[in-house]
């Protein structure tokens, strides 16, 4: 189907788009820091606090369950029914919370046990439980910060979440550099300098929220409301977020087995493993904003039960992941080439740097069609269950098992494994067209009596 030019979608999705790839960047960045400060200290560093930050990723996965709460309140404000928006919100920050502090005392209490699950050199496992120790106090804080910055990516202000992580890069790149190496008279705190300035931009980035947020015009969580519960709006949400939290943690934890896979590998695969990750965030970030944008736009469409216009704009998605693929590989070059020459590494280590990049390109293309249509599109209108599925035939039913078997059997070298490994999104990206084609995803999921539901209660 041919599609005539359309200004207004244009404008409107990079309007979304580029505040959301930017703040994607900036909070890579965040995480990068860190890895670029440790990789001028000891390949020992960047190792373990790569390994370590495994405990933020999956609470981050876990963070699927709010987070559905975005695609309800997109159709919601289409529909400009804001009572139920700052319902949902508040829904959002109580399961934030919730999750935040399993999470943190898990980190707690237990680092080493946790650092055990993902390699078992002594030297690594130290220097992990240490930085777990210190940086679980920033979970609860990041946490937290999550619902205000979807709504503000939301209602317009997407430049403020922006500048919001601008900062949080900012005062994180400072603080590292002071903390870790011990610059005047403070002392040199190595891995665990970089967990307390994590502690610090998170607690900084939620004040800044919480002030941003305070004005009277503005939809914000609500304490009286995260302890109130309505059985239309818990089931819609739990609806969106089980199919959304399966498919994330599913996901999620492949790449933590990747990195618990490559941890056994020894500490040069470890490394270059970590430092490939870092290119590879750096860029993953402008898919994800051209999928946030596009979901947002489809969510407002569908809420006001536009579906023509929300079908077109489906269709336009196959050319703006054609693009997010070819920049995606050209970005890879570039970074690849920087953290080539910038990180400390040994000469086989950087070798097996080389390879994962180069490998990476191909994946990297294969990750933009999926992530715009499984993040984005598909979502928009309900249709998480599709990215679960797929998540569980491509990566646990065959690229996993072929690796499992490649290690511990047939004993591959790392680049054999390494590959097999991180094949799953190549082989999704046929099954695409036919489930887009059934337009599942075509659906108004918002309801004329919910504000009535949630005032009677």
């Amino acid at each position: 189907m041919k599609l005539p030019k359309d200004k207004q979608f244009n404008k409107e999705l990079l309007t979304l788009a580029v505040p959301f790839a930017l703040q994607g960047l900036l909070n890579s960045l965040v995480g990068a820091s860190d890895a670029l400060m440790l990789g001028r200290l000891t390949q020992e560093a960047i190792a373990a606090v790569s390994l370590a930050n495994q405990v933020s990723f999956v609470m981050s996965l876990f963070l699927a369950i709010p987070g559905a709460a975005g695609v309800l309140m997109a159709q919601y404000l289409g529909k400009k029914d804001m009572n139920t928006v700052r319902r949902l919100l508040s829904m959002a920050m109580r399961y934030a919370l919730i999750i935040a502090l399993v999470f943190f005392s898990l980190a707690f209490f237990i680092p080493e046990t946790l650092m055990r699950l993902f390699t078992n050199e002594e030297a690594l496992i130290q220097i992990g439980a240490d930085y777990l120790r210190i940086v679980s106090f920033s979970y609860l804080f990041a946490a937290a910060a999550q619902p205000y910055l979807m709504m503000m990516r939301m209602d317009g202000r997407a430049k403020m979440s922006v500048w919001i992580s601008a900062m949080t890069v900012v005062v994180d790149m400072v603080l590292d550099f002071f903390l870790i190496y011990g610059i005047g008279k403070l002392p040199a705190l190595g891995a665990n300098g970089s967990a307390y300035s994590t502690i610090v931009v998170e607690m900084a980035a939620f004040a800044w929220c919480v002030i941003a947020s305070s004005r009277k015009d503005r939809i914000r969580p609500s304490l009286r409301e995260m302890f109130r519960f309505s059985k239309i709006l818990e089931a819609d949400l739990f609806k969106v977020a089980i199919p959304s939290l399966a498919s994330a943690l599913m996901w999620g934890l492949s790449i933590t087995a990747h990195s618990a896979i490559i941890g056994h590998l020894g500490t040069d695969a470890t490394a270059a493993y970590s430092v490939t990750n870092v290119a590879t965030s750096l860029i993953q970030c402008l898919s994800h904003g051209f999928a946030s944008g596009i979901g947002v736009m489809l969510g407002k469409q569908l809420g006001q039960n536009q579906l023509e216009k929300a079908r077109m704009y489906g269709h336009r998605s196959w050319n703006i992941s054609l693009w997010c693929g070819i920049a995606n590989a050209f970005l890879l070059c570039l970074t690849g080439t920087m953290v080539y020459f910038f990180y400390v590494l040994e000469p086989l280590a950087k070798t097996y740097l080389v390879q994962m990049l180069l490998y990476n390109i191909l994946y990297m293309f294969a990750y933009s069609f999926n992530t715009v249509f499984t993040c984005g599109v598909f979502p928009a209108g309900g249709d998480s269950r599709y990215d679960a599925v797929s998540v569980f035939i491509a990566t646990w039913c065959i690229a996993l098992p072929i690796t499992m078997i490649g290690w511990l059997v047939f004993h591959w070298p790392v680049m054999v494994i390494y590959m097999v490994m991180c094949a799953d999104e190549i082989v999704k990206v046929p099954f695409l067209i036919p489930r887009y084609r059934k337009y599942i995803w075509l659906k108004n999921l918002t309801h004329d009596d919910v504000s009535a539901d949630v005032a009677a209660e």
